[in-house]
């Protein structure tokens, strides 16, 4: 079945930088669009980016435009999230989503498949 396995979140001070990845198998990666999520506490989860299946096309949540970066190697059939400039505003659970075909879409319920979060938590 299709898994999702991400990693790289951790404890870091506002302006510093993460990256994220999230690695997939039991699944044509290179066909599936990708996107991040996040869940803050208290918060309803919340779109951050999403990739097309080239990498091609990007979309991101105005909140981390320009501080995040989108993207994919389907050779290694991972997609990362690249975060600069961190605020303590971004703390929250990551999520890597993949679906099985369509667009990529900032919707979460587009996205059929999810990893288990990552723990990223910006100190001020």
């Amino acid at each position: 079945q299709v898994q999702l396995v991400e990693a790289g979140g951790g404890l870091v001070k506002a302006g510093d930088s993460l990256r994220l990845s999230c690695a997939a198998s039991g699944c044509t990666f290179s066909s599936y669009p990708m996107g991040w999520f996040r869940h803050a506490p208290g918060k309803e989860r919340e779109f951050v980016a999403s990739i097309s299946v080239s990498g091609g096309s990007t979309y991101y949540a105005d909140s981390v435009k320009g501080r995040f970066t989108i993207s994919r190697d389907n050779a290694k059939n991972t997609v990362y999230l690249q975060m600069n400039n961190l605020m303590p505003e971004d703390t929250a659970v990551y999520y890597c989503a993949g679906r099985s075909g369509g667009l990529y879409s900032t919707r979460a319920a587009n996205y059929g498949y999810w990893g288990q979060g990552t723990q990223v938590t910006v100190s001020s």
